[in-house]
């Protein structure tokens, strides 16, 4: 398969794409709601009216040394340590959830964090609009696993978002995915073998069960190790533009 164009389109596997899930959850309080309106409209990642792209370095006051995106950030605990850990990088969340940018909200308020932006819709339509080769790294951690076997279709992980993964990391730029399910493990690595611009980084047996480096983990992640349930870690590098037909 070869590197996809801008905009992906449907395929056996992933017709066209949609958010599956929900948007608001509990009802939010005062507080939430303000930060919602006061907070939110000025981290917002809008789309360009037209279809130009977007250069993900300008979404801040300064140019970051580097910009790094999460999909489905969840309640943004993640997000939040790695930016207040590394205010040089610029941080892109994407959350369509309501009751998750609201918490993430709240510990950029607490934090002062002045390096995350956020997109709170559908992520794809995003990807679509970023320039080649523009981000660093992308996370992807505890994804709903859409355990039925009629609705895998829903998975994010696909061939076509793999390869858009792929198309917007810079060379060498990491591909970082997280899950508790075995399943969704094993079908992410079937994903990434056949995708020709990613490669997996392990080199030991053990590297899969090994947390990433400076992982402050998710609650996600503390329900799953409560449960008994392992997460596996996975890493890919993007290999070098014109190695791909060798790889």
């Amino acid at each position: 398969m070869s590197e996809m164009s801008r905009q992906p389109g449907p395929s056996a596997e992933e017709p066209e794409r949609a958010f599956f899930g929900r948007r608001k959850g509990k009802r939010l309080r005062g507080e939430q709601e303000r930060r919602l309106a006061d907070l939110l409209p000025n981290l917002r990642v809008s789309l360009p009216p037209d279809d130009r792209t977007l250069d993900p370095r300008t979404l801040f006051p300064a140019p970051p040394e580097a910009v790094w995106l999460e999909i489905g950030f969840g309640g943004g605990e993640h997000l939040a340590a790695q930016a207040a850990a590394q205010p040089e990088i610029g941080f892109i969340g994407a959350e369509p959830f309501v009751n998750g940018v609201v918490k993430l909200l709240a510990a950029i308020e607490a934090r002062s964090l002045r390096n995350i932006r956020i997109r709170d819709e559908d992520v794809t339509a995003l990807l679509a609009r970023l320039p080649d080769a523009c981000l660093d790294r992308v996370y992807l951690l505890y994804p709903d696993p859409w355990p039925k076997r009629r609705q895998r279709k829903r998975r994010f992980v696909s061939d076509a978002s793999l390869a858009e993964i792929g198309r917007v990391l810079k060379d060498g730029g990491l591909f970082r995915f997280a899950s508790d399910i075995d399943d969704y493990a094993g079908w992410t690595l079937v994903r990434a073998a056949r995708c020709p611009v990613l490669t997996w980084t392990a080199r030991a047996a053990s590297d899969w069960t090994k947390a990433f480096p400076g992982w402050p983990g998710t609650r996600y992640e503390a329900k799953a190790l409560a449960a008994g349930r392992r997460p596996t870690y996975l890493e890919f590098a993007r290999l070098p533009r014109g190695s791909e037909t060798s790889a």
